[in-house]
C-alpha cells in the first residue's frame, strides 16, 4: 500500500533504468542539443502521469467505460487502451469488460499493484495501524510487527503537510488505557488458519502450551476469535470429537491437510471461545444462586468467567465459576448487589463472612480511631461485626 508520491516515483525510476538512459545516449551519439533531449524526456514523462491517473480511476471501483476514461484523461479512446497496456506490462491486473456498458476494470492479481492513496485515506490508514496496534489487532512477520512496517511505509512517502497533520493527531491524542503488549501471531499462521475456515478444511498445526509443552494437533477449524487483545482459533479435535481452543501466537506452524467437514450449527465461535474459558480446569469450582435477570449478573461476571443458566426458582440464576483463587471473588459478590447463596465451596463462605466483618468494622469506625482499628468505637464496631450471621 502506497501512496500517490511513492507510485509515481516507483514508475518514473522504472522508466529511467529501462529507457531513458538508452535514448539520452542514442541522441548524444548523435550529436543532437541536450536541450531537445529533456524535452523529449519531459514529453515521455507526461504519459507517465497519465497511466497513474487512469490507475486511481479503476482503484476507485467498478467498471469504467472507455468513453468515460478517455473524457477524464482528455485523450483518444486508443490512447486510453495503450495506457492500459502500460498497466498491464507493470503486472497491474487490468480487466476488459465486453457489452454495451464495458470498459475497464481492476482483477484479482498475484500481487499488490500501486495502490493511489489520497491524502485522508493514508491518514486514516496510519491512524488504523495505529489503534490496531494498541488493540492487539496485528500479526509477526519476518522482520517485525507487521503494523510497524506498514506504518514506516506509509509513513515515509507522506507528504510534510499530511505528516505534520499526523504527528499533532498522534501527541494530542490521550487512551484512557494503557497500550497492551500482546503477542501477535504469525501471518502465515493466520492466513492458513482463515483459510480453513472459510473452506471447512482440517489443519494440523505445532503448537506450545502455556508450560511450555509442544505438540503436534489436528484440528477442524470453526472460526477465529480477538479477545482482550490475544487471537483465538476454535475448533473440534476430530480424534476425541470434542471442542478445543488454541492461542494462534502460540501456533509455530499450520498446515491445511486433505478433505473437509461440516461445521456444527448452533454456537458462534465467540460463544465457544467464552464458554470454554469459563470451564477451564482451575483448582476451584464455585456453584451460587443469585436472584436477579442475566442482565444484572452479567454486569460483574462475564460469560468468560461465569456460566448462568435459569435456575430452579424463578427469578433466581445458577451459576457455575472456576477459579484458581477465590481472593476476588467476594468483593464482586458485594459488589453485585443482588441477594446469592453460597452451594459450594464451605472456603468461599468463610471469605465472604471475613469480608462482610471489615466492611462492618470500617463503616461503624469514626475519625477517633486508630488505623488499626484497636481502640475506641473502632473496636466496638469490630467486636459487634462478629454477630454478622453468614
Amino acid at each position: 500500500m502506497i501512496t500517490r508520491i511513492e507510485t509515481k516515483s516507483m514508475v518514473l525510476s522504472l522508466l529511467s533504468r529501462s529507457v531513458l538512459p538508452v535514448e539520452i545516449q542514442a541522441r548524444t551519439n548523435t550529436g543532437q542539443k541536450r536541450s531537445s533531449i529533456v524535452g523529449s524526456v519531459r514529453r515521455m514523462v507526461r504519459p507517465t502521469a497519465q497511466v497513474l491517473t487512469l490507475l486511481e480511476l479503476l482503484q476507485s471501483g467498478g467498471t469504467r467505460t472507455m468513453a468515460e476514461l478517455a473524457d477524464r484523461l482528455g485523450v483518444e479512446p486508443r490512447t486510453v487502451r495503450r495506457y492500459v497496456d502500460h498497466l498491464i506490462d507493470l503486472d497491474v491486473p487490468v480487466e476488459s469488460v465486453r457489452g454495451r456498458y464495458g470498459g475497464y476494470r481492476l482483477a484479482a492479481g498475484y500481487r499488490l499493484p500501486p495502490l493511489m492513496l489520497s491524502d485522508d485515506e493514508a491518514l486514516a490508514v496510519l491512524l488504523g495501524l495505529v489503534a490496531g496496534r494498541r488493540a492487539g489487532l496485528a500479526t509477526t512477520t519476518g522482520t517485525g510487527t507487521a503494523s510497524e512496517t506498514a506504518t514506516a511505509k506509509i509513513r515515509r512517502v507522506l507528504p510534510s503537510r499530511i505528516a505534520d497533520r499526523l504527528d499533532a493527531v498522534l501527541e494530542s491524542l490521550a487512551f484512557t488505557a494503557e497500550p497492551g503488549d500482546f503477542p501477535t501471531p504469525q501471518t502465515g499462521v493466520l492466513l492458513t488458519v482463515a483459510d480453513a475456515v472459510r473452506h471447512h478444511r482440517p489443519i494440523s498445526i505445532q503448537y506450545t502450551s502455556g508450560r511450555g509443552r509442544s505438540s503436534a494437533r489436528t484440528l477442524h477449524p470453526f472460526g477465529l476469535v480477538n479477545h482482550a487483545g490475544r487471537w483465538y482459533v476454535t475448533g473440534a479435535d476430530p480424534e476425541v470429537g470434542e471442542d478445543r481452543t488454541f492461542r494462534l501466537d502460540r501456533i509455530a506452524d499450520a498446515r491445511t491437510l486433505p478433505g473437509s467437514f461440516e461445521p456444527p450449527a448452533g454456537r458462534e465461535p465467540a460463544e465457544r471461545l467464552l464458554t470454554s474459558m469459563a470451564r477451564a480446569p482451575y483448582r476451584h469450582e464455585v456453584t451460587l444462586r443469585i436472584q436477579g435477570t442475566l442482565e444484572q449478573v452479567r454486569k460483574r461476571l462475564p460469560a468468560s468467567v461465569a456460566e448462568v443458566r435459569d435456575g430452579a426458582d424463578e427469578g433466581w440464576q445458577c451459576v457455575e465459576i472456576r477459579a484458581e483463587n477465590l481472593d476476588w471473588l467476594p468483593a464482586v459478590l458485594a459488589a453485585l448487589d443482588l441477594p446469592f447463596v453460597i452451594e459450594r465451596p464451605d472456603e468461599l463462605r468463610d471469605r465472604v463472612v471475613a469480608l462482610a466483618d471489615r466492611l462492618a468494622t470500617s463503616a461503624l469506625a469514626t475519625a477517633d480511631d486508630t488505623p488499626d482499628g484497636a481502640s475506641g468505637a473502632g473496636a466496638r464496631a469490630h467486636g459487634r461485626s462478629r454477630t454478622i450471621p453468614p
